[in-house]
């Protein structure tokens, strides 16, 4: 019998929620990827596996729920909440109030750094860099090499921190980012590479982490067997929206 919480799911998203509830001898049950197209539900299926975790007893605390934007994180806590009133009443609001491991991927990746920064030879006093301050900041050094005073005109700051973007979170080459995204800049591939060392070291003589370090960071930590460990071993279940991760690593040496 289903619950009535899960009545208007669909066939598909009432298994991608139900998966794993309730295994035997309280094991985990094997991890489940859901590829679904846009319009298919992805949110509400989410929210409710969630709140359906929390009412078959699942701690609230060891949940896991990331997304790509905080609109969107607070947007999945509310409906986790008003789907497990439907289950649990009044006391629904104390147990989604709990779901403290519930973000985005840079919010949760940052918590994580801090956390552990004293392990991962980070200092834990870093400051995030947006967008805009990381432009700034590559227009500094771009200034700073020469490079706003070419004869010919090189590439502006927005330009130059989107190539070093898809190069880091691809793990791609330079030259082959330029040849296949940014063909207008393929001249300046030795230049940008200088560029993106020196933006670097920009980075860590200022104790600044940009947007994609948050990501690659995070992404370089738990590829240690050590870090995947403690990482079951906190949160029972992990659960992602639109999910696009990044590999890679910015360290200096990428760029000679």
């Amino acid at each position: 019998m289903t619950a009535a919480y899960l009545a208007q799911l669909n066939p598909q998203q009432r298994r991608a929620v139900e998966h794993g509830v309730g295994t035997p001898n309280g094991g985990l049950a094997n991890p489940l990827l859901v590829i679904a197209g846009a319009g298919s539900g992805k949110t509400n299926t989410l929210a409710h596996r969630v709140a359906h975790l929390i009412v078959n007893g699942a701690d609230p605390r060891r949940i896991l729920l990331l997304t790509f934007s905080r609109r969107a994180a607070a947007e999945m806590t509310r409906r986790v909440e008003r789907i497990s009133a439907q289950a649990l009443g009044q006391n629904a609001a104390i147990m989604t109030n709990a779901l403290t491991w519930a973000g985005t991927f840079h919010g949760i990746g940052a918590r994580l750094l801090r956390e552990y920064a004293d392990q991962i030879s980070l200092d834990a006093n870093f400051t995030i860099h947006d967008r805009e301050d990381s432009a700034d900041l590559m227009n500094l050094v771009r200034h700073e090499r020469g490079f706003s005073k070419t004869e010919t005109r090189f590439p502006t700051k927005s330009t130059c921190l989107a190539i070093y973007s898809r190069c880091v979170n691809a793990e791609t080459a330079i030259e082959e980012v330029l040849g296949t995204s940014y063909p207008w800049c393929a001249a300046w591939a030795r230049e940008l590479r200088e560029l993106f060392a020196s933006y670097v070291e920009a980075k860590q003589r200022q104790n600044v982490l940009d947007y994609d370090d948050l990501l690659l960071y995070w992404a370089e930590m738990l590829s240690a067997r050590h870090w995947r460990l403690i990482s079951v071993g906190a949160l029972i279940t992990c659960l992602l929206t639109n999910i696009r991760t990044p590999t890679g690593c910015n360290r200096r040496s990428y760029w000679r």
